[in-house]
Formats: C-alpha cells, sequence, structure tokens
C-alpha cells in the first residue's frame, strides 16, 4: 500500500512540474483572451478612424423599378464598410488608414425585380459595368458547335432562347448548351408572332417548349424571348403569370444580315454601355466574329454573363 502511495505522490509531482513548465512557456497568455484584444482594438486610433470614416464610403441600396422606357429594370446592391475587416486588413500591411485597403459588404434593396408588377426586360442595372449576350436560336444548328467552343475558350457564359420545335430535333445540342452552363431560355414553340395570339396559344406556345426544354435538361426556363421581339402587354402578362420574365434587347448585330466582322464589331462597340443586352443568332457572321466582339467588349472592361447574372442586385 505504501509502494502505491509513493507512486501517486510521483505522478502528481510531475503533472505539477508539467503545469509549471507550460505556463513560463507562455507568461504572457492571459494578456491573448478576446476581452483584452478586444480593447486594444477599439482605442487603437485606427480603428477609430475606420468607424469614424465609414459613413463617407457607404452607397444605398437601390431598388427594382419601372422605367418609362426602358420598362423593369433591376435595382443594385448599396455598399456599407466592413470596420472589422478593413481594420485587419490595414493592420496586417502598414497600420494606417488607406482607401483602397477598406473591405464593403454588399447590401440588398428592399424591392427586386420580383417584386414588381409584369413588364419586359431591356437592360440590366444602368450602373453596372457587364453585359449579356442573348443568342435567339430557331435555325443555324451547324454554327452552334464552333461558338460554344469559342464561349468556352474564353470562359464566357451566354443566354441561349431556344424554340421548342427546333429542341425537339436538336435535343443533343441543347444538351450541349446546358452541360456548358449557359443559361436556357424560351423563344416560343414555332416562332410566331406574339402579340397576333389569342391569349390561349400564347401559353400554348411558351408551356409547350418548356415541357420540351425541361425533357432535355432537367430544368424548367425562367425567361421568355418573344421571336422577333413581338410582345404587346397579353404576352408579357402570360409570361409573367406562368413565374417568367419577358426579355428584349438594347444592341443588335443584326448578323443574320451577314455583316462582315467590322460592321458587327463596329455596330456593337458604339452601342455598347453597361447593362447591355446583346442580340445575336448561331449565324456565320457571329461564328466569325464572336471571339473577336468578346474580346473587344471586355477591352472596354465590361463582364459578359447571362440575363441571370445580369439583372441581380449584386455589384
Amino acid at each position: 500500500m505504501g509502494r502505491y502511495r509513493h507512486l501517486l505522490h510521483i505522478v502528481v509531482f510531475m503533472i505539477i512540474v508539467g503545469l509549471t513548465l507550460d505556463m513560463e512557456k507562455n507568461p504572457f497568455t492571459p494578456l491573448e483572451s478576446p476581452v483584452i484584444m478586444e480593447t486594444v482594438k477599439t482605442t487603437d486610433p485606427l480603428y477609430a478612424e475606420i468607424k469614424q470614416k465609414a459613413k463617407k464610403y457607404e452607397e444605398p441600396a437601390q431598388n427594382a423599378y419601372i422605367d418609362k422606357v426602358w420598362k423593369k429594370t433591376p435595382g443594385r446592391n448599396g455598399l456599407k464598410v466592413n470596420v472589422e475587416k478593413s481594420y485587419a486588413k490595414m493592420k496586417q500591411e502598414d497600420g494606417t488608414f488607406t482607401e483602397s485597403k477598406l473591405v464593403f459588404d454588399q447590401t440588398a434593396p428592399e424591392i427586386d425585380l420580383k417584386d414588381l408588377p409584369a413588364a419586359p426586360i431591356y437592360r440590366g442595372h444602368p450602373e453596372k459595368k457587364m453585359v449579356a449576350l442573348l443568342i435567339n436560336v430557331s435555325w443555324g444548328e451547324e454554327y452552334i458547335p464552333e461558338m460554344l467552343s469559342i464561349l468556352r475558350d474564353n470562359r464566357v457564359k451566354a443566354s441561349f432562347f431556344i424554340e421548342g420545335k427546333w429542341a425537339k430535333n436538336n435535343a443533343e445540342l441543347v444538351k450541349m448548351i446546358a452541360e456548358q452552363g449557359h443559361l436556357i431560355g424560351n423563344h416560343a414553340y414555332n416562332h410566331p408572332d406574339m402579340a397576333r395570339l389569342s391569349n390561349q396559344s400564347m401559353v400554348d406556345q411558351i408551356v409547350q417548349t418548356n415541357d420540351i426544354l425541361k425533357a432535355i435538361t432537367g430544368s424548367t426556363p425562367k425567361w421568355f424571348a418573344p421571336p422577333s421581339g413581338s410582345y404587346n402587354n397579353h404576352v408579357v402578362e402570360v409570361s409573367h403569370h406562368l413565374n417568367m420574365e419577358t426579355v428584349l434587347w438594347t444592341v443588335d448585330t443584326i448578323d443574320w444580315k451577314n455583316p462582315s466582322v467590322s460592321v458587327m464589331l463596329n455596330r456593337v462597340n458604339n452601342q455598347l454601355h453597361p447593362g447591355a443586352t446583346i442580340l445575336m443568332h448561331p449565324t456565320a457572321a457571329t461564328e466569325r466574329g464572336l471571339e473577336q466582339l468578346i474580346s473587344s467588349i471586355k477591352e472596354k472592361k465590361y463582364k459578359l454573363n447571362t440575363i441571370e447574372k445580369l439583372t441581380e442586385p449584386k455589384r
């Protein structure tokens, strides 16, 4: 019994020595507590300066609205300085206030596109440095593989609005478009003049096409581009009732006229603007000029993305 008691004393002694040594290795450990560190930060003149100047750099969010000319117009997120992250970034570098090192959070608007009544969409937010390529497809299947290759090589996502009848006959191409991450939209079933149809025929054109595209891709389109841009209030109301947005454009390549590459580029460049929607088709002219068109847009510091990304309030 005495032997076990002796061993127990040795074990307890070793534990005490170990704890003592550990404390000696980190004599300042208590100073690293969150409460003390928070106090040091909030009394730092740099932290106070960032907090004081934060309001100067904030921008309020802008609500989506209906413009008299451009109809349904997306909102835009606001900006708010993240004081904590800005402080950490500046402190890590040189410890002085630097405007370019401010870190911002985005704040959402109160009214989004989905909150607005039925109206067509022509463009993204007029201050958003992004454009969308809208590719209406009801013919031209021979040009699509090369166009997809160019889009892939340039890391660009486009919006393909596909006719139902064409999709039924070219299911593999539709799958290829979807698998490469492009947006698939609805372009009616057989390219009618939507404005001349009865309400029931409008519904049939859109729903039949949605059913075909869903059967091929697994997803129901949320975006509708009326053939030839022909629409009236009934078309937009029907689309809205089907939980879809009606999309038009602000820049037309007129590629169906088979222009030269330079003519097509000049036409787009002369009309390019923030939030632009650029109409094109699978044609020989687009196949020839697509790569140069993308390069030209990027040189002007515009991003290219789908109509969905273009109309998001995210900056």
